[in-house]
C-alpha cells in the first residue's frame, strides 16, 4: 500500500542518502551535503514554504519523494512553464522520486504518481489540473508519468534541474475528474 506523510528535519538523512544514488542524482542535482539538504528542504519542512515535501511509503517503508506546489505560488517558474503550455491559477506540479534503487523499474512509480494526482483533487479542491515537466532525456520518468495516466500536452525547451537532463522537455497533464451532477462550479479567486 502506498502512503505518505509530511518530510520532516529527521528525514533528512534519508534524503542526502537517496538524493547521492546514482539514478536520483542524474535528474536531481542537489547538494547532498547535510547544509545542502537543510538549506533545500529545511523551509518547506518548518513551513515557512508554500510547498509540500512527501515522504512516500510501501506498506510502511520508505519507498521515495514526492514534492507537490502549486505554481502560483512560484511565479518565475510558473512564467517559464507558460511559454510551452498553458498554466490557469491553481494548477499543481509534481516533482518525485524513487530513492531506493532495489525499488526502480517495479511499477511503484506510476503507482506513486497516480495516487498522489488523486489526494491532489481532494487536499487541493480548486486545482484544474496537475501539470508536470520532465526532461525527454529521462524516459523512465516520462512513461511513469504515462502508465499513472497523465497525458502529453506539450514539449519545449525549459531549464532542466540537472545539466545532464538537457534543455528538452515534455510536458504532461492531469486535468481534474468533472464532478458528478457539476455545472460550471464557481471557484474562487486561486492565483
Amino acid at each position: 500500500m502506498i502512503t505518505w506523510r509530511r518530510v520532516t528535519e529527521g528525514d533528512f538523512p534519508l534524503l542526502r542518502h537517496w538524493l547521492a544514488q546514482p539514478h536520483v542524482a542524474r535528474w536531481w542535482n542537489h547538494d547532498t551535503s547535510a547544509a545542502g539538504v537543510a538549506r533545500d528542504f529545511g523551509p518547506v519542512a518548518r513551513g515557512e514554504e508554500p510547498a509540500e515535501d512527501l515522504l512516500v511509503l510501501l506498506d510502511g517503508r520508505p519507498l521515495g519523494l514526492v514534492q507537490r506546489s502549486r505554481f502560483a505560488d512560484y511565479p518565475a517558474y510558473r512564467d517559464e512553464l507558460a511559454a510551452v503550455t498553458e498554466v490557469t491559477g491553481g494548477t499543481m506540479t509534481l516533482d518525485y522520486l524513487i530513492g531506493d534503487p532495489e525499488q526502480v523499474g517495479r511499477g511503484h512509480g506510476p503507482r506513486m504518481i497516480r495516487a498522489l494526482v488523486r489526494a491532489t483533487w481532494r487536499d487541493h479542491p480548486y486545482a484544474p489540473a496537475v501539470v508536470i515537466p520532465v526532461p525527454v532525456a529521462n524516459r523512465a520518468s516520462w512513461r511513469a508519468l504515462e502508465k499513472a495516466g497523465l497525458r502529453r500536452v506539450a514539449e519545449g525547451e525549459l531549464e532542466p534541474d540537472s545539466p545532464a537532463a538537457g534543455r528538452a522537455h515534455y510536458v504532461y497533464r492531469a486535468t481534474r475528474p468533472a464532478r458528478p451532477g457539476a455545472t460550471g462550479d464557481a471557484r474562487p479567486g486561486s492565483g
